[in-house]
């Protein structure tokens, strides 16, 4: 998540290959901004301007294209500090665990903020998790027949459904259909989700991970502008909920 979203990195790759077909986005913001290397001055207007970069990245192809899209850019693409490719920056403790509860019976999903389409394309590959249990953001899908004959999904430039906070409990009910016995989530996008999950009948469990190893990946809470976690903490002892500390209770993160 840090420095931003990888998601967003993506995004930002999408527009510097897209602008030789848009001449326009040297004038305009926030493309202009990218295109210029200041990634700051890009987002400084906010979610609105995440929204625009995120909207012209990843919308006007369809849905087959934009998979091997993510999948063509996930190939080559590194993280800026560390070096090491995205999909190598996946928790170790949590495939741990993911691969412990599937032996055990359980059936696990990814429930994130993230783009639903751009997380599919990978997660049975990293997490063991396939794309039919991966519940996240999205944009709306239209289906048309190309002058071929072909059928096609054209993925469209128009916000469908936001997967976060007060999103997520209801994205899990209209795509799994079932309250999860489990839930973990790592910032107060994920406080909803755990509240929902614990306050169900029977045995229940809740956990947060608290990003405080500045060694090992980054240290980070209730003041960071991506990841916050700040009720999550306030609240969690008296609802039940388990904090794992990294630095404390992580013998790798990266299975380092």
């Amino acid at each position: 998540e840090q420095p931003m979203y990888f998601q967003l990195f993506f995004a930002i790759d999408r527009i510097k290959a897209m602008a030789p077909e848009h001449p326009e986005w040297k004038t305009t913001e926030p493309y202009a901004s990218i295109l210029k290397g200041d990634v700051n001055a890009a987002l400084a207007g906010g979610e609105h301007a995440i929204l625009e970069l995120v909207m012209a990245s990843h919308a006007g192809m369809t849905t087959e294209e934009f998979t091997a899209i993510v999948k063509d850019w996930l190939a080559t693409a590194t993280h800026p500090k560390t070096g090491m490719a995205f999909t190598d920056m996946t928790y170790q403790p949590m495939k741990e665990l993911l691969a412990h509860l599937r032996e055990h019976g359980y059936k696990t999903f990814i429930v994130s903020g993230g783009g639903i389409e751009f997380m599919r394309p990978w997660t049975e590959a990293v997490y063991g998790i396939p794309p039919e249990q991966v519940v996240g953001s999205s944009i709306k899908t239209s289906y048309a027949v190309r002058e071929d004959g072909t059928p096609v999904l054209e993925r469209l430039a128009e916000l469908n459904f936001i997967d976060d906070k007060a999103g997520k409990p209801v994205g899990i009910h209209e795509h799994i259909g079932r309250r999860p016995t489990m839930a973990f989530g790592n910032s107060d996008g994920d406080f909803q989700m755990l509240e929902w999950t614990t306050a169900g009948d029977g045995p229940r469990f809740g956990m947060l991970v608290h990003h405080t190893d500045s060694v090992r990946e980054w240290a980070y809470d209730r003041e960071s502008h991506i990841g916050r976690l700040d009720r999550g903490l306030d609240e969690a002892e008296a609802r039940g909920w388990v904090v794992a500390d990294m630095a404390r209770d992580w013998t790798s993160v990266y299975g380092d």
